[in-house]
């Protein structure tokens, strides 16, 4: 594995500032100049100000990741979502339409948020968050996505390992070691889907953690861009943490709330190491696969070392005896 990616395959290399600005004032609002990037690595994303001091965020969308339904169908959930009240952050339309090209760029723009992080160590922020992800699903759940990925053990799990696995990442002498126990995960997590193959799949925000959800007296969601079908569990497990009995508190919490306007398959609870696995596996392949981006090296720079691997060994054997266990109950 280079250690240097070629700036070539930059995928944004000709996204300048002067460029952002021009695709925000070709939508018609006016900017007076001032950007601020914002943190995100899959896409690119700014603040930027108007003229009439009022602010809007731009998300430039990797090219190739996601075709034009996908990402009108991203827009279209979470505009259902603003529009049934829930707060959700949504693209505007702008010249009748939320994606916007721009000099080979496809973009979004969306009010600005404020908010602080959540704290989900309380009881009753973890309540809240149940309530609200409970009237997602329940909009969720009303139609499929047609575009969209699902969130499963072939996408997430068997992807992953395929790329790492042929791109030559993990370090020779920890190949065997590696691919042994991710093989032994994603065989634990396969039998554990297979357990409840009939469980119900619905549109999540699919990302569901502490950055993407902004509290100002409530929670605000927002960056819907891993937006997909999946079990419901899958936007509840990540507001989890602590040891299992701190867990467990944690889920009663939530599903007070959640089951306020949703019910709850108690199998699903069955999924959380798994979908946790799946995760852990997929985060090192999205690593792998975004590697030519300088922005990866930048900031990641460890990946690729003897003890990035050393620890994702660590970690995956810990969740192999984990899935051996009986799940939380609620």
């Amino acid at each position: 594995m280079s250690d240097e990616p070629t700036p070539a395959l930059h995928p944004y290399a000709t996204l300048t500032p002067e460029v952002v600005l021009d695709a925000i004032d070709a939508c018609g609002l006016a900017t007076d100049g001032r950007l601020l990037t914002l943190n995100s690595y899959e896409n690119r994303v700014y603040q930027a100000w108007l003229d009439d001091d009022t602010r809007v965020i731009a998300k430039f969308y990797r090219p190739e990741r996601w075709t034009d339904a996908a990402i009108l169908e991203e827009h279209a959930f979470s505009a259902a979502l603003a529009e049934a009240e829930i707060p959700a952050v949504a693209p505007k339309v702008l010249l009748g339409t939320s994606l916007h090209v721009f000099a080979g760029f496809r973009f979004s723009l969306t009010p600005h948020a404020a908010g602080r992080a959540p704290e989900f160590e309380r009881e009753e922020t973890l309540t809240w968050m149940g309530r609200f992800l409970g009237r997602i699903h329940a909009i969720g759940a009303l139609k499929p996505f047609e575009f969209r990925h699902a969130i499963n053990c072939e996408t997430y799990g068997d992807a992953a390992v395929d790329f790492i696995e042929r791109g030559g990442f993990v370090p020779d002498e920890l190949r065997a070691a590696y691919f042994t126990i991710a093989k032994q995960a994603l065989a634990a997590a396969h039998a554990a889907f297979s357990r409840v193959n009939d469980i119900r799949n619905i549109r999540v925000h699919g990302d569901c953690h502490a950055g993407n959800v902004l509290w100002n007296n409530g929670p605000t969601f927002v960056d819907f861009d891993d937006c997909a079908t999946a079990p419901a569990i899958q936007d509840l497990w990540m507001l989890l943490s602590g040891s299992r009995a701190d867990q467990q508190l944690q889920l009663g919490a939530v599903l007070d709330g959640y089951e306020d306007f949703a019910e709850f398959d108690r199998r699903e609870l069955a999924l959380i190491e798994p979908l946790r696995t799946l995760r852990l596996l997929h985060m090192s392949g999205w690593i792998a696969k975004r590697w030519t981006d300088p922005a990866f090296p930048r900031a990641f720079p460890w990946f690729g070392t003897q003890r990035y691997w050393q620890d994702r060994i660590l970690e995956l054997r810990e969740q192999v005896a984990l899935m051996s266990e009986p799940p939380l109950v609620a």
